[in-house]
């Protein structure tokens, strides 16, 4: 399994730091932080084959802006345990990247992509209601960033297989 990853900039890294004691109640808590755009069901045999096909999709795609708006939750995530609790993103190109990926690779998971597609960074899991509801209470400043790269993910290797740059417009 990989997925094609926009790397979350310093500010993002420190406000996730800066909420790491509220977030103190949940079982599972997130230390490296990413923005999923797309998950692509392919083993390591097939990298090779996925980058060039990637390679192919991305070449018209400038560098979009994304922004950190604020904290939510999904009450009943499609897989694994809940609550999860993420800083929302707002980006209408990352959006757009999305959509013309799943028209061009199809959808690994229908209830995660395609219109059910919400951009979030990961917080934690597993908490209880009260530690929920404290974080989408907290006010955070928003964080605004321009994407200018892609990381597609080897979850298998837990690392970067490859980094693709989007131009500047």
């Amino acid at each position: 399994m990989y997925s094609l990853n926009v790397p979350v900039p310093g500010a993002v890294e420190r406000l996730a730091a800066d909420l790491h004691p509220k977030l103190t109640g949940f079982d599972r808590i997130r230390e490296r932080h990413s923005l999923v755009c797309k998950r692509f069901d392919a083993d390591e045999a097939d990298v090779h084959h996925l980058r060039d096909r990637l390679r192919r999709a991305l070449s018209p795609t400038p560098a979009f802006e994304a922004r950190v708006t604020g904290i939510d939750a999904f009450e009943r995530p499609t897989h694994g345990p809940g609550p999860v609790v993420y800083l929302s993103v707002e980006s209408p190109g990352l959006r757009d990247l999305h959509s013309r990926l799943v028209e061009t690779f199809g959808a690994v998971h229908d209830d995660l992509e395609g219109p059910a597609y919400v951009p979030h960074v990961t917080l934690a899991r597993d908490g209880p209601a009260d530690a929920v509801a404290r974080l989408r209470s907290t006010d955070i400043d928003p964080i605004t960033w321009t994407v200018s790269e892609l990381d597609l993910w080897s979850r298998a290797r837990r690392e970067t297989a490859w980094t693709v740059p989007l131009p500047r417009p």
